[in-house]
């Protein structure tokens, strides 16, 4: 009688310990100058400064950066919703010599640390004259073995017998796949658009590393700029966060039913 109660509680708990944080990065954005630097933690404004975010594009481009991350996040994400469930499809359904070994090479280099292959990237890039362009921001990260590994496994389970029907009416390789795999792959798509937005939207490393002048970098190495240059206005560093941290937000509610059904159907799997 008392597991459901203490559930609850426990849940509630932890969902506290989330959200009070990101409630208190909100409090902090709509705060003066001098209520942050207060010796008292403010928890809700005297009076809420919307102007802080207007303020915030004023003393840096916030306006190109968030341009720079849709752009690299959303091609990344868009080319691994194209390219990720393909090869994966090819790993789970088609036979070929070296199977096997090719797709554990693939695994293999999910151990590989991005700080290795960082200079030899840098240097193809410089060689390649792609230093400070969109397309050296995102070519390196066209595909990615953790989608493909995705992909094949939520693939695999699918019956043959439906390939094989379709292939029996005439459907071409690309037909099969485009009406056959993808429609049951949604959950997975979903996951995997999600998780690569996520991390591309958060990369702060690569962009740093390629980007050399305000208007090409993204935002988190934007932000993170502007805090050493303005360290003691934490209020516009909050506003900051919060505009870092709402796409992702809005993106997992609008993709959160994908999951449930995606565990559903795994389940049914």
């Amino acid at each position: 009688m008392l597991r459901k109660p203490l559930l609850y509680t426990l849940l509630g708990v932890a969902s506290l310990i989330t959200v009070v944080p990101l409630l208190y990065m909100l409090s902090l954005s709509l705060q003066t100058e001098a209520e942050t630097l207060s010796a008292e933690a403010v928890l809700v404004p005297e009076s809420p400064q919307w102007g802080n975010y207007a303020e915030l594009f004023v003393r840096a481009p916030f306006g190109d950066f968030i341009v720079n991350s849709l752009v690299v996040a959303g091609a990344i994400t868009l080319a691994h919703l194209v390219f990720d469930p393909l090869v994966g499809y090819v790993f789970a359904k088609f036979r070929f010599p070296l199977r096997n070994t090719l797709f554990v090479a693939l695994l293999a280099t999910l151990m590989v640390p991005f700080f290795v292959r960082m200079i030899p990237l840098y240097v193809l890039m410089a060689n390649l004259g792609w230093l400070n362009t969109y397309q050296g921001l995102i070519t390196p990260f066209l595909m990615d073995a953790f989608g493909i590994f995705l992909m094949r496994q939520f693939i695999q389970p699918i019956p043959d017998d439906l390939i094989s029907a379709a292939r029996i009416d005439g459907a071409s390789e690309l037909r099969v796949y485009w009406s056959v795999i993808l429609p049951q792959t949604r959950p997975a798509l979903a996951v995997l658009g999600l998780f690569t937005f996520v991390f591309q939207w958060n990369e702060f490393l690569w962009p740093l590393v390629a980007t050399s002048t305000p208007e090409m970098r993204t935002i988190p190495v934007g932000l993170t700029l502007f805090n050493q240059e303005y360290f003691t206005l934490w209020h516009l560093t909050a506003a900051g966060s919060v505009i870092l941290f709402v796409p992702t937000a809005v993106l997992f509610v609008l993709t959160q039913r994908y999951f449930v059904r995606g565990i559903a159907l795994t389940g049914l799997k």
